[in-house]
């Protein structure tokens, strides 16, 4: 048996047309499947819940929406049993299809799903946060800063919703990405790395944590992230002039490889992120208000997922 959990509304409605191929390929090929449907923020982590909650059989639960959707999904679901995770994107960034090299059409990507030949044991990222604490999971990045103010912006822009439409999504993180550096205001601050390293920073415009390579609709802010190595890997933008960080955000969208002053990279298994003031908070593009304080760490090799 195969769930689907389905975000009809992910994409600005692109989740629904990719829903009925994947439906009408499945009853013609006679697969037993069920499928869940989203109609609000928060049904798809309550249909993972209770598909994995105190559950010890074999669960295969398949996505069908894009990095939101699937975010969801994992910070629902309990490890008790076995479960395998599928993935069919159909959201505005896709960064999750993108670092796994996942097929384009939503048919090809079932046909993988239904005929796996591979299965990795990825890892997850965990965020910690607020009073009392709150704990979120994330599968693709988190983070603070600039990139959190561009997904709290793009979460209600009419602008996403309208490029979404013709088919240019990604173009709308660029393009409140250009905004939002233009009026961010840098802050200072330290991290604690594997509660032993202190880096003190000034001028600190973002902080991401990463599982895989790309967020914000195909930013390539972490070239070396692996998802299987059971760390996290940071991206710390901080400089005096922000004029100077475009060339490093450009180098970013066509995913070029290249050291920049006002960039460092760490790898670490958690980390603890202190500023001076709230700044945007995000877990897979997905906002989390604004905070000061904030604690990442790695969880290897738990999510099984079919690639």
């Amino acid at each position: 048996m195969y769930y689907f959990i389905v975000n009809p509304n992910a994409g600005s409605g692109r989740g629904s047309k990719v829903w009925k191929k994947v439906e009408k390929q499945l009853n013609h090929q006679g697969v037993e499947y069920q499928a869940l449907i989203t109609e609000k923020t928060g049904d798809a982590r309550e249909y993972a819940s209770g598909l994995t909650e105190r559950c010890r059989e074999p669960r295969i639960i398949i996505t069908v929406g894009g990095d939101g959707t699937m975010n969801e999904v994992l910070d629902g679901l309990a490890f008790g049993g076995p479960v395998t995770l599928g993935y069919i994107p159909a959201g505005s960034g896709n960064d999750l299809a993108k670092s796994l090299r996942l097929p384009r059409k939503p048919s090809r990507c079932l046909k993988r799903i239904l005929n796996p030949r591979y299965h990795r044991l990825m890892d997850y990222g965990v965020m910690s946060y607020g009073e009392p604490m709150e704990h979120r999971r994330f599968l693709v990045s988190a983070g603070m800063g600039m990139d959190g103010a561009v997904c709290r912006e793009l979460a209600d822009s009419r602008l996403k919703h309208t490029l979404n439409k013709v088919c240019m999504g990604k173009l709308g993180y660029a393009v409140v990405g250009i905004r939002q550096l233009l009026l961010a205001c840098p802050v200072k601050g330290y991290l604690l790395l594997d509660r032993v390293q202190k880096v003190e920073l000034n001028h600190i415009y973002f902080v991401s944590a990463h599982i895989h390579p790309f967020e914000g609709g195909g930013f390539k802010f972490a070239p070396s992230a692996d998802p299987c190595d059971g760390r996290l890997t940071l991206c710390v933008v901080h400089h005096g002039a922000k004029v100077r960080l475009i060339p490093f955000l450009v180098s970013s969208i066509v995913g070029r490889q290249k050291k920049y002053r006002g960039v460092r990279c760490y790898n670490c298994q958690e980390v603890e992120i202190y500023v001076e003031r709230p700044m945007p908070v995000h877990a897979d593009g997905e906002c989390c208000v604004c905070q000061r304080e904030l604690q990442l760490r790695c969880i290897p090799g738990k999510v099984r997922m079919i690639v």
